[in-house]
């Protein structure tokens, strides 16, 4: 255990690392994860509990962004500790724990535009909006976003199945700029990538604005637009932490220059910003702030704790 990775989602970088440090690096990982993940897997069991969210679309979107946060967020810390334990692994392995990376971190932002979207019918148009915002077409959507996820990232493993079979029975260092070194399937990546975020982008203002505009012609309650307002806001923070995952490289390469003795320090404080805390604001953001959410959540702690009580007194 002699090395250190940062991750991007997909990636990561090794460099020379202390065995003290490496300790110390995996366990404050290790243990963000399962606290961040127990704190979501108690927001699902709360959904599970309670049948009044399951006909509200837009708690089932939260409770997908959920998910997907949880499985995003344990793909990356598995890529972190694989990096530190096997450095490589085997390459067939690798692709299907890039996938889930890949397919959850473009899910994020296609989540965050559908959540959007939700706002602005219920805002706009809020006669239309049981029709519209249906259950059936809500899991219609997010199979949408997983078959798209899936599709940006499929040809990718098909290319390198072509072209390079043998690889498949090898090991591999488990970053996605290694596994596929094709520069036109780079290309195709990144392009991707920035169509993804160029399209949430202008669906998150042009909500914005309609809810803005609505509000301003009296369409709705002030209350209800400037509660829409603030969630479109706090989409776009998230979308924010969502492209600086894009950045990473650039980032990565100013800071070797400017603070070579603190790099690796640097680039493991970064990649807890930008890979594990993000995981931490959806839970926050949509669940502890939301009232409904909120009560039947603390019902569910109340109960859990007075049944622990009871139990220790037996």
């Amino acid at each position: 255990m002699n090395s250190s990775s940062i991750q991007n989602g997909s990636s990561y970088v090794r460099y020379p690392d202390s065995f003290s440090t490496a300790i110390a690096k995996n366990i404050t990982v290790v243990l963000l994860g399962i606290s961040i993940n127990y704190l979501n897997g108690t927001l699902i069991h709360t959904f599970r509990k309670h049948q009044v969210f399951y006909h509200n679309p837009r708690y089932i979107l939260f409770i997908h962004l959920v998910v997907n946060d949880m499985i995003q967020l344990t793909t990356a810390i598995t890529l972190f500790v694989c990096a530190y334990v096997f450095y490589t692994i085997n390459t067939f392995l690798c692709c299907i724990i890039l996938s889930f990376a890949v397919c959850t971190t473009l899910n994020s932002p296609l989540n965050l535009a559908v959540m959007a979207v939700e706002c602005y019918i219920a805002v706009c148009f809020p006669l239309q909006h049981p029709q519209m915002c249906n259950i059936k077409k809500i899991y219609k959507v997010i199979g949408c976003m997983w078959a798209l996820s899936i599709l940006s990232f499929l040809p990718d493993i098909f290319f390198l199945a072509v072209t390079e079979p043998a690889k498949f029975f090898s090991v591999v260092l488990c970053e996605a700029t290694h596994l596929i070194e094709n520069p036109i399937m780079k290309k195709k990546r990144e392009v991707t990538f920035a169509m993804y975020l160029v399209g949430v982008w202008l669906v998150l203002i042009y909500s914005y604005i309609q809810i803005f505009l609505a509000a301003r012609s009296a369409k709705t309650t002030n209350s209800d637009a400037k509660k829409a307002r603030n969630t479109i806001l706090l989409h776009s923070f998230q979308l924010l932490l969502c492209m600086s995952t894009y950045v990473y490289p650039s980032v990565q390469q100013l800071v070797l220059i400017l603070f070579k003795r603190t790099y690796l320090h640097f680039l493991f404080v970064w990649y807890i910003l930008l890979q594990i805390l993000p995981r931490f604001l959806s839970p926050i953001v949509y669940g502890l702030r939301d009232n409904m959410f909120r009560k039947h959540l603390k019902k569910y702690l109340s109960c859990s704790a007075t049944h622990k009580v009871s139990a220790h007194r037996r």
